[in-house]
């Protein structure tokens, strides 16, 4: 493993000592559009390890993706051999149908000092709730991106992160009452606290996501990718390509379903995602939206 292959891999060719909020800010924009979010070994009979040599062969040798304990994992270690001052944190994503959020973390984020202050860098959440840049951890402060105006909130035993986006536009027609399309201005998407983990404290979720019932991603085959424009992405037969207009108050949503003998060729074409297992798409319902 070396910083030479994963710079590579993002197309990052600056200068690998600078430990500034510049080079963290353009690391973690590099790295959202070039490794995806995806849970496609779960669909595919591999197990997901949370072990950082096969998640970086995985992720940076074999042109593939993965989810937030493998991404994040990773870009911690990245930020860490940069020199950057970087803790691993815990989240608890949001469930709009409990309407709270989940009762263990199985999230994983880091926290990077930059000149004495804080930043929340997440590289793996996906779709229209990923940011492409760093946060600053202050309060209540506004921070737009290109995705909506996100927000960090200091509730005293926790900090929350929300998100105010914009009116879904649907493209297609028949797409316009699907489940994965948001219909949500504020959005809450997780909450932490600014308490150390070790990666250890992460095992147990990493197994029990990719095997219970119950689960999100053991319903949903999922791959993301960020553009210089939205995000694409593949839920089960789904593909979307999202265009940001800011300008307009709008997301654009071009969605249209994927025969199965096609699947593999969009995920090499448009994630440039290449699978060594067949894919079994999956599309159930879960609390999953765009």
């Amino acid at each position: 493993m070396n910083l030479e292959e994963y710079f590579q891999r993002i197309g990052f060719h600056g200068s690998y000592d600078k430990v500034d909020l510049a080079t963290l800010k353009l690391i973690h924009r590099l790295h959202v559009m070039s490794i995806p979010f995806e849970n496609l070994s779960i669909h595919c009979g591999e197990r997901i390890v949370v072990d950082l040599e096969v998640i970086f062969n995985k992720l940076v040798r074999s042109s593939r993706g993965g989810w937030c304990l493998e991404n994040n994992f990773l870009f911690g270690w990245v930020l860490r051999q940069m020199g950057f001052n970087t803790t691993t944190l815990g989240s608890r994503v949001f469930n709009s149908i409990l309407n709270d959020f989940g009762a263990t973390e199985d999230h994983l984020i880091n926290m990077v000092l930059v000149d004495g202050k804080a930043y929340i860098a997440d590289v793996s959440f996906g779709v229209s709730s990923q940011i492409w840049e760093p946060l600053e951890l202050i309060s209540r402060k506004d921070q737009p991106q290109a995705a909506g105006v996100f927000r960090l909130i200091d509730k005293g035993d926790m900090w929350v992160l929300e998100k105010t986006g914009r009116r879904p536009e649907v493209f297609n027609a028949s797409f316009t009452k699907s489940s994965l399309v948001s219909r949500k201005e504020i959005k809450q998407i997780y909450c932490f606290t600014l308490a150390p983990r070790e990666v250890q404290h992460f095992f147990e979720r990493n197994d029990i996501l990719q095997t219970d019932p119950t689960s999100l991603f053991t319903n949903k085959s999922i791959c993301s990718l960020q553009t210089p424009t939205g995000f694409k992405a593949l839920v089960g037969w789904t593909y979307s390509e999202v265009t940001y207009k800011p300008e307009e108050g709008v997301d654009v949503l071009d969605m249209r379903d994927i025969p199965d003998d096609e699947i593999e060729q969009v995920l090499r074409e448009h994630f440039n995602v290449k699978l060594q297992d067949k894919l079994k798409p999956v599309n159930k319902k879960a609390d999953y939206t765009l």
